[in-house]
């Protein structure tokens, strides 16, 4: 018979991450030493049990923060996303199969990093996140475009209510993190439109949203970091919403999963401005990477206006080498450098090796060319599989035909807009070692 799961007493300690991470490194280098940090390198996520996690419910509590911020524009936002994952080179040579999924359409974000510990029952680590993030798209997408009627059973509830009743749809057995980005545009402020970023976390993903404050020529800042939730700090242990079977513990009850939705989840409502970028990582990033080092690689790539200049959303090749470099450069810390020594990181030197997913998106106007594609989409009823730009068949927006080429039928998206043409992307779930680099010159449903 399989041994019971190691839960989270097995798991290597870590310094707890209970807030924004300093942007600073730790003074003096130290060489590694080999055993207990080899093997943390190596570990796989744990499995926490029903009773750990029925336990330590009481102890986290969601936050709904409300950054109030005067509103500039009254116009209906979306999403431009791109997402890329890779498992690290390390973990793949254990066999180990990439328990990651991505989400990035118009109106949700979402990373969602599997237990893979989770392989030695039999199982298929990356069924849930899959399957749990594909369902949000489906009821966010439904729910979510703007002048779009809709019954008042079937409207937008708040972010805990979409992944309820995503998780009640599902059917597949695993465990996972949650990281999900909802672009609210239902919210009003003294009458006015006041698009929203919702914000709902469950585990060690993490969000991080840059925005230039002091103008289109000034350079990227980190505006708002959501937390990681980790039981007794350590790496290895996050808060989990699962589905198991008697294989792995005889006494799940899945009214848990629901408490762990209700009660677990960190919420956060942020405000939302046209050209905000949002990356969305699982922990293989942000226990590699510093958050000023991620805020330099959006800078290095996204440069400020010239002067005078109005906003232009940016290509969606430009989002998807942002979102490769993070994921390479979150590698590149478990490699050995000059003298002998590993870089820092968040959690200490040399980081861990892990699966490693990434959502670099853009905040831009949703215009009626959008609205134009979604009611294709819906008179289709193809809701799965959604790729790129706005979710339109063998359909191309210019920008991204000219940035990666493209089919034959293309739309221009600015039209029902003054600006510039904008780009479009809405991203099918990814699982494996790695994203298809073919499908990022395509703007597609299949």
């Amino acid at each position: 018979s399989k041994p019971g799961p190691r839960l989270a007493e097995l798991g290597t300690s870590a310094p707890s991450a209970g807030g924004p991470r300093r942007l600073s490194r730790p003074a003096g280098p130290r060489r590694l030493q080999e055993g207990a940090m080899a093997d943390m390198l190596r570990s796989p996520t744990f499995l926490v049990g029903t009773d750990k996690q029925r336990g330590l419910l009481d102890e986290f509590q969601r936050r709904d923060q409300h950054f109030a911020e005067e509103y500039q524009k009254n116009k209906p936002l979306c999403f431009s996303a791109r997402a890329y994952q890779r498992t690290h080179p390390g973990k793949m040579k254990n066999g180990h199969k990439d328990a990651d999924a991505t989400l990035a359409s118009p109106m949700l974000l979402g990373v969602a990093d599997g237990v893979s510990q989770l392989e030695e029952f039999g199982m298929d680590a990356s069924e849930l996140p899959n399957e749990l993030l594909r369902t949000c798209e489906e009821l966010g997408m439904s729910q979510l475009i703007p002048d779009r009627p809709i019954s008042p059973q079937d409207a937008y509830r708040g972010p805990v209510s979409l992944l309820k009743e995503a998780y009640e749809e599902t059917e597949s057995l695993g465990s996972t993190t949650v990281l999900l980005a909802i672009l609210d545009n239902s919210t009003k402020i003294h009458g006015k439109l006041h698009p929203m970023v919702a914000v709902l976390t469950i585990g060690d993903c993490e969000l991080l949203m840059l925005r230039r404050l002091h103008g289109r020529q000034s350079g990227l800042q980190a505006v708002f970091h959501t937390e990681m939730q980790r039981i007794d700090g350590h790496v290895q242990t996050p808060l989990q919403l699962a589905r198991v079977d008697e294989r792995v513990d005889p006494d799940f009850d899945e009214e848990l999963a629901l408490e762990v939705i209700e009660r677990g989840s960190a919420v956060h409502c942020v405000s939302a401005y046209e050209g905000d970028i949002i990356v969305l990582g699982s922990d293989g990033v942000f226990d590699n990477l510093f958050l000023d080092e991620l805020v330099d690689i959006c800078n290095e790539a996204l440069p400020p206006a010239k002067l005078g200049g109005h906003f232009t959303p940016t290509q969606p090749a430009t989002l998807s080498q942002i979102a490769k470099r993070i994921v390479e450069e979150s590698h590149a810390k478990s490699a050995v450098g000059k003298g002998g020594y590993l870089p820092d990181t968040p959690i200490g030197r040399g980081g861990k090796m892990d699966d490693t997913s990434v959502v670099v998106g853009e905040v831009v106007e949703w215009t009626q060319a959008h609205s134009d594609v979604w009611a294709q989409v819906r008179r289709r009823k193809q809701w799965r599989n959604i790729v790129t730009c706005g979710g339109m068949e063998h359909i191309t927006c210019r920008s991204c035909r000219s940035a990666e080429g493209g089919d034959e039928y293309e739309v221009d998206l600015q039209k029902g807009s003054s600006r510039e043409r904008h780009s479009h992307r809405a991203e099918s779930l990814k699982s494996g070692a790695e994203s298809s680099d073919e499908s990022d010159g395509k703007c597609s449903i299949q």
